[in-house]
């Protein structure tokens, strides 16, 4: 073991002494707390990586390595070996750096509690109980419900609680579900605990996918009671049976009967990720469950499957484990986790991607299902009054602000190789994008990213100082003290008197961020700067690296990956990105239709967008002949001849 409290470089391994082996190693804090949990093909190559190249490791990286004040590993003999004893520690240390995926805990399932004298059927969360078979998970508690209700019909077993169990028992009067049929009430004794526990077991069978002797028998008993002319009991299996195919329309069928598999799909950012997961057993979807991960050490795609795969399966009951998983894209060792799995198993497991047919189709559906997870979690966090709260007040913190910057402006810039340079400016309040308050620049400067922001800022505090002015907020600036808040007619320094909405620029932000680096942040304080504005804070987000620069500051402010002020501010530079990219497109587009007809003499503004307006585009105009032309208002024979050679001597290309 290599241990040291001075820095990743103090207690790196010496030359020579880590193994060529496979293995896993541990990373432990100053306490001797595990904080990280890694495994290798080779041990001497993946821990010499930690200590090559510092600065070139990924933030969440360098975050772990400045933790830690040692490290030490185990070697095993196989890469099979290696995935359970990483597992196994996982599991042991919760180490803070590993990816650890949270269950969704609002997932519901039918479980019936087999371990129970009197088996009992009811809807059930959060984590799994000894001696209860569980199906599942559904979207909805109610969808469970619905199908309890129609199998209750053939399969009549308790689903009542264990005091009106026991209150039915002592008056030894069955409660409604006993005289209606869909309970056999054992309670009052109707049916042996033997009998009860059989039907219990034929109800499980069924949810298991075994539904075609089912259906079978009830059918046979059907046909004989009326061949004997029992018509009501025929009449009652006939129901039945139809009870039992209205359950089964319920789970889609989708795969082949005898398709046993599980679909993974992923959905992530640079924070977190989604998975999403539907169980297909007997060829239908019989239900999904979704989780959500930090992303708190640097994990691609693939790394993500297999610490989800390992997770997901590494406690589960033989006889829950699929034939076949299908994954978006392989874990980096695919073999040693379809061994392991099948080991677990006791039979062979599959992991592949689909590549095309039915199983695609569902992964890219599975795929969906996790975005939209994705989004609403974000759209739950975002919303959240607790974490908006923490946000502001982690990012007051970590600025050095006075306060807590309850309303933030991000301005991006977006061109194509310099041509059609647009800025935008994007607005929080409180933490939720304020979307009447955004704006968009058409920027004039050609020099450059860091002459447009300095630009952008500029020209939008000028108009901020005359809006004050107008307002009678300066003063010192030529309007009257008389002509401001709480003059007559007055409606308040941010109102316009004449229309009674805001003005376009009359309030000033806590927080400028700028999509960019120190050069950009100190582009946007030097615009301030220029203008006299000093109440107003600017930092600059970096998109490579995540890193928080201020003005002057030679290293930038490092937020934890996890904080609640980060997340904040990769919303807000994400937004003011998809404005910018949004405007920059319209306005390309615009020139990219007009552009061609723009050295066309004789035609201005007003004929060139009747053209484009009349045609659809400069494509459709080409290949028109000046007959075609001549039917545009406002265009004579001689202007469309004129159109049409100037088109028709161009290249297409």
């Amino acid at each position: 073991m290599a241990r040291s409290a001075g820095g990743p470089a103090s207690f790196r391994p010496s030359p020579g002494s880590i193994p060529e082996s496979p293995g896993v190693y541990r990373f432990k804090d100053p306490e001797g707390r595990v904080i990280y949990v890694g495994k290798a093909k080779s041990l001497r190559q993946r821990l010499n990586s930690y200590f090559a190249d510092f600065a070139g490791l990924h933030p969440r990286t360098q975050t772990m390595l400045t933790t830690a004040a040692a490290v030490d590993w185990t070697v095993v003999g196989t890469e099979v070996e290696a995935l359970q004893l990483e597992y196994s520690w996982i599991k042991e240390y919760d180490p803070r750096f590993n990816v650890k995926y949270r269950d969704d805990k609002s997932y519901p399932y039918l479980a019936v509690t087999m371990g129970e004298e009197f088996p009992r059927v009811q809807v059930l969360r959060g984590a799994k109980r000894e001696g209860t078979r569980y199906f599942g998970p559904y979207s909805h508690a109610w969808a469970i419900r619905e199908t309890v209700d129609l199998l209750l019909r053939v399969f009549p077993i308790r689903s009542c609680s264990a005091g009106v169990f026991r209150r039915a028992a002592q008056i030894g009067r069955p409660c409604l579900l006993g005289y209606i049929d869909k309970c056999s009430a054992p309670c009052v004794s109707r049916v042996t605990a033997v009998e009860h526990r059989a039907l219990a077991e034929d109800f499980c069978d069924f949810m298991a996918g075994n539904t075609g002797r089912f259906i079978k028998r009830l059918e046979g008993e059907m046909r004989q009671a009326a061949a004997e002319q029992e018509y009501e009991r025929a009449a009652r299996l006939r129901d039945d049976v139809e009870a039992l195919r209205r359950a089964l329309e319920k789970q889609a069928v989708v795969l082949g009967d005898n398709t046993d598999c599980d679909v993974i799909a992923l959905a992530e950012d640079a924070l977190e990720a989604a998975v999403q997961v539907f169980y297909v057993r007997g060829g239908r979807i019989r239900g999904q469950q979704g989780w959500v991960v930090d992303k708190v050490e640097e994990a691609g795609p693939a790394a993500l499957v297999e610490h989800f795969l390992l997770q997901m399966y590494g406690e589960a009951a033989p006889e829950t484990l699929p034939r076949e998983v299908l994954v978006p894209v392989l874990p980096p060792d695919a073999g040693a986790v379809a061994e392991l799995l099948g080991e677990q198993r006791g039979a062979r497991v599959e992991i592949r991607v689909p590549q095309r047919g039915d199983k695609r189709s569902l992964m890219e559906t599975v795929e969906r299902n996790a975005k939209e997870s994705l989004a609403q979690h974000k759209l739950k966090r975002s919303s959240d009054l607790t974490s908006r709260s923490k946000a502001l007040q982690e990012l007051a913190d970590a600025l050095d602000l006075d306060r807590a910057p309850l309303r933030i402006e991000c301005y991006d810039v977006s061109h194509l190789q310099g041509t059609n340079v647009v800025a935008s400016m994007v607005v929080f309040e409180d933490g939720l994008a304020r979307k009447s308050e955004y704006r968009r620049f058409s920027i004039r400067s050609t020099e450059g990213d860091v002459a447009s922001i300095h630009e952008v800022i500029s020209r939008r505090f000028k108009r901020h100082l005359e809006e004050r002015v107008a307002t009678g907020e300066l003063a010192e600036l030529g309007a009257e003290a008389g002509e401001g808040e709480g003059a007559p007619g007055s409606t308040g320094p941010g109102i316009d008197p004449e229309t009674g909405r805001p003005r376009k620029f009359a309030y000033s932000p806590q927080l400028i961020v700028v999509d960019g680096g120190p050069a950009q942040a100190a582009a946007a304080q030097r615009a301030l700067d220029e203008l006299g504005v000093d109440d107003v804070a600017v930092c600059g987000l970096a998109k490579r690296l995540e890193e928080v620069w201020l003005p002057g500051e030679d290293l930038p402010v490092i937020l934890p990956r996890s904080s609640e002020a980060l997340y904040l501010l990769q919303r807000v530079r994400d937004e003011a990105h998809r404005f910018a990219i949004a405007y920059h497109r319209s306005k390309r587009s615009k020139s990219v239709r007009e552009s061609a007809l723009d050295d066309v003499p004789g035609l201005g503004p007003a004929r060139r967008q009747a053209l484009i307006k009349h045609f659809g585009s400069v494509k459709r105009l080409r290949e028109a002949t000046a007959a075609e032309i001549c039917q545009v208002p406002g265009i004579g024979p001689a202007t469309a001849e004129t159109i049409v050679s100037a088109l028709k001597g161009e290249n297409p290309a």
